[in-house]
């Protein structure tokens, strides 16, 4: 048994791994959207409040909602997980860097997790469950039919 290597990474426990991993990575922002969406002026407020115009409240709506269902689906994972690595990161040091007080202490360190985990899937990508493998399974079996012709 290798005890540094546990998991295949062509197994199906890593493949639903990845998934349930795209989900919990996933859920966060879709939530955080549906709020934006939901108490609108309150979060354009906060946003105006933090010296960022409100006016970019839509983009960043947009941007969780739609970013949180390609990481849901594994579609275009690795590049939204790219940007969503740097989203929590700007963040953190944009909303939540006030260290000394214990609740956006967390926030800060809990953006930087999220950053680290989107950084995982962004080099490891979907896993077998996701639109990116079938759309690559697709590019394959086209490529190899011209390759025969």
């Amino acid at each position: 048994m290798n005890i540094i290597n546990i998991i295949n990474p062509s197994s199906t426990f890593s493949s639903l791994a990845s998934l349930f991993g795209r989900v919990g990575l996933s859920a966060i922002f879709i939530l955080a959207a549906v709020n934006k969406i939901q108490f609108y002026e309150g979060n354009a407020a906060y946003m105006a409040s933090s010296g960022l115009p409100s006016e970019l409240l839509p983009l960043v709506i947009a941007f969780e909602l739609i970013g949180g269902l390609f990481i849901l689906i594994g579609a275009f994972t690795q590049l939204t997980a790219l940007a969503f690595a740097g989203f929590s990161l700007v963040s953190a040091l944009l909303f939540h860097f006030d260290l000394a007080d214990q609740i956006q202490f967390l926030m800060f360190f809990k953006n930087i997790a999220m950053a680290g985990g989107f950084l995982a899937l962004a080099a490891t990508g979907a896993g077998d469950f996701s639109v990116d493998k079938k759309l690559n399974n697709s590019r394959l079996i086209k490529v190899k039919g011209e390759s025969q012709n």
